[in-house]
């Protein structure tokens, strides 16, 4: 599926998800809201492909929400919005819970909505003159629907900051709070995705997928019996697992697990 908003592409186990619309800084509209969520269930469901990365053409990242897109809104019931916003939240859960390792490929600004797609993603590599901005007050908004993926990803210290003062920051502040992974110059920015790429794609694809649910999965709950014994459980399933059993028996026979061969 390849449109005028983005392009979806291949090669060997890497998808890429692309946004293509620089003119308009790669701002998002309910049509390209679809298309992304439509985007990451097609990758996500695809055998061969072992891990995701979220780019975008242009100067900018995403811009949050296309200007026409917000014009219409203005004139939304509550009815209208609650649906609107609905499918927004389900292109970031879509994202967040794709089966597949994602990777946000940060070229550029990111701003408002925008923020939400690099947090939903597994990891985030930035530009180191990136900056980023939860906008939404300056309008008399709030940036309910991201929230839960921001404030996983920078942490509710940091949001408490920069929801309420909508101060734009730079890449090295993106990465002193953890809102992102790695920050390089743009020359370096592919090697560096590249990199991460490679450790993604020579890990189990079943541990990789499995793991990364534990992570949604175990977060910020309390450590109690129950939580315990699904943890015992995981390991249980995961060790008597056909990838789990040829990795540890590669490891034990000094050889190459089979889904590196």
């Amino acid at each position: 599926m390849n449109s005028q908003n983005l392009s979806i592409t291949q090669s060997g186990a890497v998808a890429r998800i692309t946004l293509t619309q620089p003119e308009v800084r790669n701002a998002f509209s309910d049509e390209v809201i679809a298309e992304i969520t439509a985007a990451f269930t097609d990758v996500g469901g695809r055998p061969d492909v072992r891990a995701v990365v979220l780019a975008a053409e242009g100067p900018a990242f995403c811009a949050g929400a296309n200007l026409n897109w917000m014009c219409r809104m203005a004139d939304y019931t509550r009815d209208e919005n609650i649906a609107d916003a609905g499918k927004l939240a389900e292109m970031l859960r879509v994202i967040y819970e794709c089966p597949k390792p994602t990777v946000a490929r940060v070229q550029g600004d990111v701003y408002a909505g925008g923020m939400g797609l690099v947090a939903a993603c597994d990891m985030a590599v930035a530009v180191d003159t990136a900056g980023f901005c939860l906008s939404e007050v300056k309008l008399g908004l709030i940036p309910a629907t991201i929230s839960p993926y921001v404030i996983r990803a920078m942490g509710a210290r940091a949001a408490h900051r920069y929801f309420l003062t909508a101060e734009r920051f730079g890449a090295a502040e993106a990465l002193r709070i953890g809102f992102v992974h790695e920050i390089v110059a743009a020359d370096q920015l592919d090697a560096k995705v590249d990199e991460v790429l490679k450790a993604l794609t020579a890990a189990s694809p079943n541990a990789v997928r499995v793991c990364k649910k534990l992570v949604i999965d175990v977060a910020d709950r309390e450590i109690n019996p129950d939580l315990v014994a699904v943890t015992v459980q995981g390991i249980a399933d995961i060790r008597a697992s056909d990838e789990g059993k040829e990795g540890v028996q590669s490891f034990l026979n000094k050889r190459k697990p089979n889904w590196l061969i």
